[in-house]
């Protein structure tokens, strides 16, 4: 599953503005001076835009702390990486009582049992102990060996998203076996992207881009009068460059793909998308794809979801659940793609 945070950001340029020569920004002919920020957390960048409205001025030095503080706060709640954060202590805790963690991981954890539901387990946050086996988790250093067979079906004993339960009153989570552990990388950042959002929007804002390592929510108009332009990366292993771009005025968009966090031993590839039922990197020739949803958070996990399912069972679940989302897999002659109707609508080509 995708991870984060990365050594090095695996979608930082996953989408940027369509305007030629510019990176988050440009204010066309609207005149409409925008805020621009940018920082580092969960080991990848973010960057907001906020276009200022009539009677709602909107000051960096108030803004930026604010963002930093949400960002913070998610970090403290969900991450993996952080030692004392809500998330591992739950991970690092061997009773199978409720523990007590904030709603707000409640609702995330919730979220995401309901993804795991859904996808009878392709989905499954309770992978962590695969993708630590398989050198893709917090605090590895470097690539590990290929694991065997034992190391494999021992770590894939561990994971279960049933063995997982939530609870709204009081806020709690409890685990059926001491060793459950949970990873929350593929929705925590998006969830963060939509915390930032919502914070904006609680400051006046109604015209934004918020993106964490690629993942993206926007809301009103650019600043240059017209809906956010975004673009997909197209999925090589070396290099940037433009797969599609696409027009986006409220919503949240994802990404996942194979082709930034992997490593090759004895001439084969091993991605970081995992298979819960195997317990090894899925075998397709997905290489990734981009949902669009309601909230980045959903997107986050989707994304990941149809990833692990690959370019067939992916683009049948799509169409099954009503998923707007845009798939780019690999063919003998290069790259094939494929979108669902809602997706194909938001489509666009540089001005």
């Amino acid at each position: 599953m995708k991870l984060f945070p990365f050594t090095l950001p695996a979608f930082l340029l996953a989408f940027f503005l369509w305007l030629p020569g510019l990176f988050l920004g440009g204010c066309g002919n609207s005149g409409t001076d925008a805020l621009r920020l940018q920082g580092e957390t969960m080991g990848t960048t973010w960057s907001v835009i906020v276009v200022p409205g009539e009677g709602h001025p909107l000051q960096l030095a108030v803004i930026r702390p604010g963002i930093e503080q949400v960002l913070e706060t998610v970090n403290d709640r969900m991450s993996t990486w952080q030692p004392d954060s809500e998330l591992s202590r739950f991970n690092q805790s061997r009773e199978t009582d409720w523990f007590p963690v904030s709603s707000e991981l409640v609702g995330v954890v919730e979220a995401a049992r309901q993804i795991s539901e859904i996808s009878h387990g392709v989905y499954d946050v309770t992978i962590g102990p695969l993708v630590n086996l398989w050198g893709f988790g917090a605090g590895e250093a470097g690539v590990q060996p290929v694991p065997s067979e034992v190391e494999v079906e021992a770590a894939r004993m561990r994971v279960g998203f049933h063995r997982l339960e939530t609870r709204e009153q009081p806020p709690a989570l409890r685990k059926q076996q001491p060793d459950l552990y949970v990873d929350l990388s593929s929705i925590a950042k998006g969830y963060g992207v939509d915390q930032v959002g919502e914070y904006l929007e609680a400051q006046g804002s109604s015209r934004y881009m918020v993106e964490i390592g690629g993942e993206v929510r926007t809301l009103g108009r650019s600043p240059r009068g017209d809906a956010w332009r975004i673009a997909i990366e197209k999925p090589v292993d070396l290099g940037r460059a433009v797969q599609q771009g696409l027009k986006l005025e409220q919503g949240g968009l994802a990404t996942s793909g194979d082709y930034r966090n992997f490593f090759t031993e004895n001439g084969r590839r091993y991605s970081h998308t995992l298979d819960p039922v195997s317990g090894r990197p899925v075998i397709h020739h997905l290489a990734s794809v981009s949902v669009l949803a309601r909230n980045t958070m959903l997107a986050d996990g989707y994304a990941t979801l149809l990833m692990a399912m690959g370019e067939v069972k992916g683009r049948e679940f799509a169409l099954k659940h009503g998923i707007e989302a845009f798939f780019i897999w690999r063919t003998e002659n290069g790259f094939d793609a494929f979108a669902t109707d809602g997706f194909r609508q938001r489509l666009a080509t540089p001005d």
